[in-house]
């Protein structure tokens, strides 16, 4: 039988009718389901998550497999799909009911609020009640209560660094062969001279890695991320929302960005790039931007196989997208919630199980040098996941450059963050469905060849205003005024 999408909106009279009807059709599925799994006959999982599969995904996934089959009677079949094809190749297949049982979601990828208020999420609290409550135990508690849609938990946050800070991060073999002080690099017109040095001499390498789903760092606070709506960071009193993109700092910013597109700084493909993984990967590039935590650096020399080292481009401060940077969700339409929660309620847990998903197999991918430092060999580039993405980082090993209280600096990190104005707030889009569909349709045209420098922003940001007030923003942004301010009131 197929799933439908209103499957998402049943009420829980009528899923109890479904599921008997789907018992007469397959008894053997949906009691098997109901029993649990066994080590010799494991329930199958299908998780899918973010980022570009890497080459031994099948050979790792046998041996995580094995652990799971045994310690919790799962197994998970890993889907990935790469970062800039996620969002849209997700809301097809959760709008199809694709079977799937848990699933990669965040502020700024498969939106997790305007998902869960969709129904395409299913309610977890009382799931991690019953079988969740090793993740209530490590998860810093204000991910789970900052993550919380209109009372209740939809998905479970990495445990990870709270705010976002972001940061220049430079391919260090380039900055040392050229001898670059990058000591006063920080605003976006600093990196300049550093560019120009790279582009004359280095025909080869990409001075600006940047992709189309580069934004730019802006002092704003964004009502939802990637729709041009904002507060101001530094007013905390009246939060009044405004386009951004007439901003004064807006123009100057995305000026720049132009200057340096044309100066060649930057790939005539970045707007319609994906990716900058075969960059990374290749060493050919100079200078991007990244979200930072403690002791990042060295992750991502240990990731990359070469030295890489990061400049501070923000203050850390927390947002709503923070303390939803990195969620896995379980899946409305799955027949194994239980099963989903186990094995998530193992991931955030259970070291062995963590450190396999995100390093792969001991003596093939990594060799340990202790109990919980470890070195890479060489065919770690054919295993390369997103760290931040797969549950608790705070059980990963740390690399041999990582200092033993790696960890306690995170919760240092942690409590470092200023609150951005907006947090804890969630915009409600039910009053604007309509507006929102087509101010999504524009933004599209313009956001990419925008962010990315691709166009002249003299041009085209008039244009942008003038196309997205025509689709309805302005009809938003008096909803997005009127919840904010009704929420500032209750606080």
């Amino acid at each position: 039988m197929s799933k439908s999408r209103k499957k998402w909106l049943l009420p829980l009279t009528l899923l109890l009718s479904v599921s008997m009807l789907l018992s007469a059709c397959g008894g053997d599925k949906k009691e098997a389901a109901s029993e649990g799994g066994t080590a010799e006959n494991p329930v199958e999982l299908i998780w899918y998550t973010i980022g570009a599969p890497p080459k031994d995904l099948d050979k790792v996934e046998a041996e995580i497999n094995k652990y799971t089959a045994e310690k919790i009677g799962v197994t998970v079949d890993i889907k990935m799909i790469d970062f800039g094809d996620y969002t849209q190749k997700m809301q097809v297949m959760a709008a199809s009911g694709e079977p799937m049982d848990i699933l990669f979601t965040s502020s700024w990828a498969f939106d997790y609020v305007q998902n869960a208020r969709k129904g395409a999420f299913m309610e977890l609290d009382e799931l991690l009640e019953t079988h969740g409550q090793g993740i209530k135990e490590v998860l810093d508690p204000a991910f789970l209560e900052g993550s919380k849609v209109d009372g209740h938990n939809y998905a479970i946050p990495a445990n990870k660094e709270l705010p976002a800070q972001d940061v220049w991060r430079f391919n260090k073999n380039l900055v040392d062969k050229y001898d670059l002080d990058i000591s006063n690099v920080k605003s976006l017109e600093s990196l300049e001279p550093l560019l120009k040095t790279i582009k004359e001499n280095e025909p080869n390498i990409v001075p600006f890695a940047v992709a189309s789903d580069y934004t730019q760092t802006l002092p704003f606070d964004y009502v939802i991320e990637k729709l041009p709506m904002a507060v101001r960071l530094d007013d905390k009193e009246e939060l009044k929302v405004i386009n951004f993109l007439e901003a004064p700092e807006t123009m100057e910013a995305f000026k720049t960005m132009h200057k340096y597109y044309k100066a060649g700084y930057i790939s005539p493909e970045a707007a319609t790039t994906t990716s900058t993984q075969d960059l990374m990967t290749s060493g050919n590039w100079f200078l991007d931007r990244a979200n930072t935590q403690p002791f990042a650096d060295n992750m991502w020399s240990a990731s990359y196989g070469y030295p890489v080292v990061s400049v501070p481009a923000s203050d850390p401060i927390i947002y709503n997208w923070s303390v939803m940077g990195s969620m896995q969700a379980i899946s409305a339409n799955s027949d194994h919630p239980e099963e989903a929660m186990k094995f998530l309620n193992l991931l955030n847990t259970d070291a062995t199980l963590r450190n396999m998903v995100d390093s792969g197999i001991e003596g093939v991918h990594y060799k340990k040098v202790s109990e919980n430092v470890i070195e890479n060999l060489p065919a770690s580039k054919d295993y390369d996941m997103p760290t931040f993405s797969l549950g608790n980082i705070m059980l990963t090993y740390l690399n041999p450059e990582d200092p033993e209280n790696k960890w306690d600096e995170f919760k240092k990190f942690n409590e470092s963050g200023e609150p951005a104005p907006l947090l804890g707030f969630n915009f409600d889009p039910k009053n604007v469905t309509t507006e929102l569909a087509a101010v999504n349709n524009v933004k599209e045209e313009f956001w990419a060849p925008l962010m990315t420098g691709t166009v002249d922003p003299e041009e085209f940001i008039p244009k942008a205003v003038e196309k997205l007030n025509a689709a309805g923003l302005e009809k938003i942004m008096v909803e997005a005024q009127s919840q904010i301010d009704a929420w500032k009131a209750s606080k």
